[in-house]
């Protein structure tokens, strides 16, 4: 996939422009951070990127096809459902069996630290385990774009760096990983940063 944003300037009813004539082009195998204050659109350009807003001038052009994940801020999963479940249905839906999808799902599980929580359901895990689990299943989608917002926020730091490393890597098997984020070491992990300051009103 191949994401060309041309000119792009984004606002809400009543407000001025978060951000304006910001163009730039996206290439499979690349990770980039977004960066900014807080308020200045980093949210909201992943939602133009993903297609779930249009912007209010400008165009975004995808190129090739493929699946686009997100992994949000305050994750949500199913409460009752175990952790391993979480990871394996997007296996299992790209066609694997479920002897298969579990296996890949424990690997991918002790990648992101919580092989220990497998066969735990999901409302017993902390807010950064949940983030790590979002992740792990992100990663299993094996999709062609992946928006990322704030992944490291409640993190420490030892695990929010294993947690960046695993997102170069999964851009290096040609998604693109985008990171809305506030963390100076996840914004320096990224080969390019488009800080959204440099283009607000």
């Amino acid at each position: 996939m191949r994401l060309v944003a041309s000119g792009l300037a984004h606002r809400f009813q009543g407000t001025g422009n978060l951000f304006e004539n910001l163009s730039f082009t996206l290439e499979s195998g690349e990770m980039v951070a977004i960066t900014g204050p807080s308020g200045c659109g980093k949210s909201t350009l992943l939602s133009l990127l993903a297609g779930w807003e249009s912007p209010t001038e400008g165009e975004i052009t995808r190129e090739g096809e493929g699946k686009i994940s997100w992994v949000f801020q305050n994750p949500l999963g199913s409460p009752k459902r175990s952790v391993i479940d979480h990871v394996s249905l997007p296996i299992l839906a790209g066609g694997a069996s479920r002897r298969e999808a579990e296996k890949l799902s424990y690997q991918l599980l002790e990648r992101f630290d919580l092989s220990q929580q497998a066969t735990q359901p999901y409302a017993t895990l902390s807010g950064g385990q949940a983030t790590r689990l979002m992740l792990a299943r992100a990663f299993a989608a094996q999709p062609a774009l992946l928006l990322v917002d704030e992944p490291t926020a409640q993190l420490d730091t030892h695990t929010a760096a294993s947690v960046n490393a695993v997102l170069g890597e999964l851009a290096s098997t040609n998604t693109i990983v985008v990171i809305a984020t506030h963390d100076p070491d996840t914004a320096s992990s990224a080969q390019r940063v488009i800080n959204l300051k440099e283009f607000a009103k």
